[in-house]
């Protein structure tokens, strides 16, 4: 039997999961098993598993379309391994992945834990881009995993594990979004061990365009205040910052046209910024000046989410019982 079980949660995404599953085959450790979950697709990604059949110990499931989080809790409730690995299906695993984590949880193990992606070289100058928005000290704080941190990590689910203990007593995913920083909440406060495991790295594809990471950015700001709604002392000054962006652009903007064109600096001084580490640390034209436009979207996208939601849900008081709102989501 297999240490590890990996979860797949698949919602049409048959050539993503072509891809995960070459990777997997090329894995130094072969201590896994795969399961797949699809999740009410209308293109099941059934051909692909077949193609690594006998590559990869991999198990298929389809059922009825509920959602990430319960394609995840089906996944764990038939897997067979003591740790549960969770990544997106969109995500490709360097080859000594799971040689590493097993190394590192033999050295210092841990109930859970997490680990930060990468762009891979294949990857579009776009993705390339998404990646540095989503990781940069200057746009996230360094949450995801950076070396500086202005937050305690928080493991998530396109990089993760936790072991058959944990799941046994905190029990699964809950239907929502940010589930996956939910999970790691419910895993620290019932006194498990979480570690961040650096050297255990994804590529991950994210958001083909822009406009798809706008809304997917949005959604990660709304949801934002349903964490805060289920546990109050989870907001840190570190998730106000880009709503802080926000206004402070809008008001830049505004006295720069009443005033002096002047108070437009900052910006153009903080964009500045992004420009030069983007392109420090891809080496990529390209890829640093479409990190601008993409860092600007993941910061105002998130700002604005989180401040409509905030207006909506804490100062108006609109927002439904948040206990109430994971059950509706659930079917209950």
């Amino acid at each position: 039997m297999a240490y590890f079980s990996i979860i797949v949660p698949v919602y049409n995404r048959l050539e993503e999961v072509r891809d995960l599953l070459e990777s997997l085959s090329q894995q130094t450790s072969r201590d896994f098993e795969v399961v797949i979950v699809e999740d009410g697709s209308t293109s099941p990604c059934r051909a692909a598993v077949d193609e690594y059949a006998d590559a990869v110990d991999v198990h298929y499931y389809y059922k009825e379309n509920e959602g990430r989080s319960l394609a995840r809790n089906y996944g764990m409730e038939r897997a067979s391994g003591e740790y549960f690995l969770f990544f997106d299906s969109d995500c490709v695993i360097p080859p000594t992945y799971i040689a590493t984590l097993r190394q590192s949880l033999a050295e210092h193990y841990s109930d859970c834990f997490g680990g930060p992606d990468a762009a891979h070289e294949s990857f579009s100058d776009t993705q390339k881009a998404i990646n540095y928005s989503m990781t940069s000290f200057l746009t996230t704080g360094g949450i995801r995993g950076g070396k500086v941190q202005l937050e305690k990590f928080v493991p998530r689910t396109f990089n993760m594990g936790f072991s058959r203990d944990v799941y046994k007593r905190v029990g699964g995913f809950r239907e929502m979004f940010s589930e996956d920083i939910d999970m790691s909440t419910r895993i620290r406060r019932a006194g498990f061990s979480i570690s961040l495991i650096r050297d255990a790295f994804v590529y991950h594809k994210r958001r083909t365009n822009l406009r798809l990471f706008c809304r997917q950015i949005y959604v990660f700001g709304m949801s934002r205040i349903t964490l805060y709604l289920l546990y109050p002392d989870s907001l840190k000054l570190v998730h106000w910052l880009p709503a802080v962006f926000v206004v402070g652009v809008v008001a830049m903007v505004v006295l720069a046209v009443l005033l002096s064109w002047m108070w437009i600096l900052p910006l153009a001084a903080y964009l500045l910024a992004i420009f030069a580490t983007a392109l420090a640390s891809t080496r990529r034209l390209k890829v640093a000046a479409l990190a601008v436009p993409a860092s600007v979207i993941q910061l105002g996208g998130y700002g604005i989410g989180f401040l409509q939601s905030f207006v909506w849900k804490v100062v108006l008081r609109h927002g439904r019982n948040i206990e109430q709102e994971i059950a509706i989501r659930k079917g209950k």
